[in-house]
């Protein structure tokens, strides 16, 4: 059994984390941190939990954790990760960090759109940990950036088109919706309830920090530097992000002829579901799971192609991705610990 820490669990993410390795067959949990909560029962910061699991929470000291555990997930703020990242490889252990602090090929950029990087030695290494784009990448690797929730939504949503060289990457408008949970666990007002409930509202427009990672992805995808307009909106709605991504083709094509496309680009892929020509997901198919549901339109008459991709924000968007990426990390089958259904309703 593989020894695996969860480091700053007491979020969204590190309650899924829990809930997923508890179940996994290859893995035992032996060390889960928490600054605010440490030497607190996980069962009372988490009564979901209750009875599946004896641990309290660690807290964040990097001898306890390579002590308890040989594989970490770090679960961290972004800048609060690179102070534990660069010692837990020193120490020999395998990483999948959670935050953005290994996101970014260029230093630059990550310091343009977040802050100061304090190990920017680490970003050649660190592999970008989307399955379906960079499986070959995250064989081996010791430390995956795992991405973000907007970007694996967009990317995987995209990249057949772009792969194929079928839409002008100069017309890309990217227009995605996201649950409360991913503003996070901690109180904020913009957050609360009363604010949330029966309201719709854009955020970040023009600025929202997943912008430079959408770009480098699709840039990986086109060859070329890409730029987008991205604007993200919170839904009322505890999970899931629906993207809807526009671009303009370059030729005609139906419908049908596009999905054709996705589904010899996804036949193969274990999370990744294409709805029938011209049916669109929602985000109630994926709720609970690790799987992105992708439809599409052609519109003939604007010529444009029209995607919608939907997957769960703190699985796929964050969660179970880590584990998916810890399972071709350890050689081990891709779906394990990942096989169940959606929940529905």
């Amino acid at each position: 059994m593989l020894k695996v820490a969860i480091v700053g669990a007491s979020g969204y993410t590190g309650v899924e984390l829990i809930r997923l390795l508890l179940n996994h067959p290859q893995v035992e949990i032996t060390c889960v941190t928490s600054r605010q909560n440490a030497g607190t029962p996980i069962n009372s910061v988490f009564p979901s939990l209750m009875g599946r699991i004896d641990l309290s929470f660690d807290p964040v000291e990097l001898d306890i954790i390579c002590r308890k555990a040989d594989f970490v997930f770090t679960a961290l703020p972004h800048k609060a990760a690179m102070s534990v990242v660069p010692d837990l490889l020193a120490a020999g252990k395998k990483v999948v960090d959670l935050s953005a602090d290994y996101r970014l090929r260029d230093v630059e950029t990550y310091e343009a759109w977040y802050d100061k990087h304090t190990s920017p030695d680490l970003l050649d290494e660190a592999v970008y940990g989307l399955p379906e784009l960079y499986r070959d990448n995250i064989r081996g690797a010791r430390l995956v950036a795992n991405p973000g929730c907007y970007p694996t939504s967009i990317s995987l949503g995209l990249a057949p088109v772009l792969e194929q060289d079928l839409v002008d990457e100069k017309t890309l408008i990217i227009d995605s919706k996201s649950g409360t949970s991913g503003a996070g666990r901690s109180a904020k007002v913009g957050s609360l309830y009363c604010e949330v409930n029966e309201g719709f509202k854009a955020y970040g427009v023009a600025c929202h920090r997943h912008t430079p990672e959408i770009e480098q992805t699709l840039g990986d995808l086109t060859g070329k530097p890409v730029k987008v307009s991205f604007t993200p909106h919170l839904l009322p709605v505890s999970r899931g992000i629906l993207s809807t991504c526009y671009a303009s083709l370059k030729k005609t094509l139906k419908t049908e002829e596009l999905h054709q496309l996705y589904v010899r680009r996804y036949g193969d892929e274990p999370f990744v579901r294409i709805h029938p020509a011209g049916e669109l997901p929602n985000i109630l198919h994926v709720r609970g799971s690790n799987y992105c549901n992708i439809g599409l339109v052609s519109d003939e008459r604007t010529g444009r192609v029209i995607i919608v991709s939907v997957i769960d924000n703190l699985l796929k968007g964050a969660a179970s991705q880590a584990v998916q990426n810890m399972n071709l990390m350890q050689a081990w089958n891709e779906d394990c610990g990942l096989k169940d259904f959606p929940l529905y309703p």
